[in-house]
């Protein structure tokens, strides 16, 4: 058999011409993939989303079968992966629950992601609108481009579900992957499961609302260990062939570690009460200029500060935005109010003609900053976390005030005034006495399990121990020794800018623990390794 004609004409760049045509493997599979109208693993997932969009009254939901979920964590790497997430950011986590009864061993894992509640806390205590509660879906979509950065919606989430980006200046969280939804395509987490325990399904909100209002502080309606779902109303369905003791324990339950303790906010809360403390003793002073003046600087100061804690600072003028249900707006509406009364106020003895509009002035300013404290101390009353309850936050709030509004009357007055100084030692005193129950909880006995106070309890004794110490230490000698030393020998106002200065680095150590003490209940984690 003769061999095949040889074309002796083709050159080398014929040859590589004619291999470029030939696709690889990966090419032809991206074709093959592009060619088809549905997801590539449609045929798998397509009965763990709903094929209608809700109705009225309803809204989409995450259903999780426990009895299938072993814990391994596909869905927090699909998580991870298809949705482009940085280094170390997580939408969806793994957790645990156990019981400590040997009698009946029991252990659960838990995935959990955001819960897209019926009256998400997020979504009520954002000050610029960055959340978004879909009509249609009830999907709750963080608004990127809106976000400042302020992390109030980390505080207000009893889950733990919205993420502080610091790489990027703004929170993120998951969003049900609503573009997948959109598309007929299931969620990453969905699609991940190898055992599929996620699927999405539709609930109506009455019955999760009717669920969940029933018996509130009940929080083993929803799950064990977790906070109670009366206060957001969360979506999600946990669901089990055996029903889940209502005293499991959660894996990180016995955890201690200090929370956040965001210095701005530190600089921010105490400068801006002790501007308040001083502009209504200015109110009440015969010669005012030097409490306006430290007023109008301590303010002015503060909301520089507070700038700081900012992702996104510049776009902080939107901060008013969400007054209509947001603490933060709020606070940002009326401290931005009162540090420009408070200027206004000190500039006055400057400019002769304006010189009778000094007195109406800095009422004006006291009455805004009282009622821009009051804001401050919602803030974090209203993130139902009990070691921010209402009775610890406005308590703190107005005792920082009442004390260093008096302590800087007595630095700058000119005759001595022995009400001052017993006013600046009961205020002293007693804001201690109130910080200091939470130590009453060292021992809970109400409770056989670690409670949020028990931690913060322990907190303070140890990890946060030394500065709880040297807090008290700067207290009591700041306010309450030295006034009782200076009463007897009846110091001038110069020796009064010690206790002053003592009395306002423990109150910035004071509201440092206030931060890094508090112990949220939180969604279960997993056990320290």
């Amino acid at each position: 058999m003769s061999a095949p004609a040889q074309d002796n004409h083709r050159t080398l760049i014929d040859e590589l011409l004619a291999e470029q045509r030939n696709l690889t493997a990966v090419e032809r599979f991206s074709q093959k993939h592009e060619r088809e109208a549905t997801p590539a693993q449609a045929r798998f997932y397509r009965d763990l989303i709903p094929l209608t969009l809700p109705k009225v009254g309803q809204q989409y939901a995450f259903e999780v079968d426990l009895d299938k979920c072993t814990g391994c964590k596909a869905c927090v790497s699909a998580c991870h992966s298809m949705n482009g997430l940085d280094d170390g950011e997580t939408w969806r986590d793994v957790g645990l629950l156990f019981s400590d009864n040997w009698r009946a061993p029991q252990q659960q894992n838990i995935t959990t992601a955001c819960h897209h509640c019926v009256e998400p806390g997020c979504l009520e205590g954002c000050p610029v609108l960055a959340y978004d509660k879909d009509p249609v879906t009830g999907i709750v979509r963080h608004l990127d481009d809106q976000c400042i950065g302020c992390q109030y919606c980390v505080m207000k989430c009893p889950y733990d579900v919205p993420k502080y980006s610091a790489r990027r200046g703004i929170v993120r969280k998951c969003d049900m992957c609503s573009e997948r939804l959109a598309v007929g395509e299931a969620p990453a987490c969905a699609q991940a499961c190898p055992n599929e325990a996620i699927r999405i399904a539709i609930v109506e909100t009455s019955v999760v609302r009717g669920a969940f209002s029933e018996k509130p502080g009940d929080a083993a309606r929803f799950l064990p260990a977790t906070p109670d779902p009366g206060y957001t109303l969360p979506t999600t369905r946990y669901k089990s062939a055996r029903p889940l003791p209502a005293d499991l324990l959660a894996g990180d339950h016995a955890r201690l570690t200090p929370a956040d303790a965001h210095p701005p906010l530190v600089f921010l809360l105490v400068l801006s009460q002790l501007a308040v403390g001083a502009s209504v003793a200015a109110a009440f002073a015969p010669q005012p200029k030097g409490l306006a003046l430290i007023a109008a600087f301590a303010g002015a100061l503060s909301l520089g500060v507070a700038s700081l804690h900012l992702g996104k600072p510049l776009k902080a003028w939107r901060a008013f935005l969400g007054w209509r249900r947001s603490w933060f707006s709020r606070e940002v509406i009326v401290l931005g109010a009162f540090v420009s009364l408070a200027a206004l106020a000190a500039a006055t003895p400057w400019f002769a003609p304006l010189a009778r509009l000094q007195r109406p002035l800095t009422i004006a300013a006291a009455a805004a900053g009282l009622l821009g404290v009051a804001c401050s101390a919602m803030i974090y009353a209203d993130t139902r976390r009990a070691f921010w309850s209402a009775s610890q936050c406005f308590g703190r709030f107005f005792g920082t005030t009442l004390a260093l509004g008096t302590a800087a009357t007595l630095a700058t007055m000119g005759p001595f005034s022995p009400w001052l100084a017993a006013l600046l030692l009961i205020a002293s005193l007693g804001k201690l006495a109130l910080e200091n129950r939470i130590f009453l909880h060292l021992v809970d006995q109400d409770s056989l399990t670690l409670t949020t106070l028990n931690k913060s309890a322990r907190l303070l004794t140890d990890a946060l121990g030394l500065a709880a110490r040297v807090r008290v230490a700067f207290g009591v000698f700041g306010g309450a020794v030295l006034p009782a030393f200076f009463l007897a020998g009846h110091a001038g106002s110069a020796a009064w800018v010690a206790p002053l200065a003592l009395c306002l680095l423990g109150d910035l150590l004071e509201r440092y623990l206030f931060f890094a003490a508090v112990a949220p209940v939180n969604m279960p984690g997993g056990v320290a390794s």
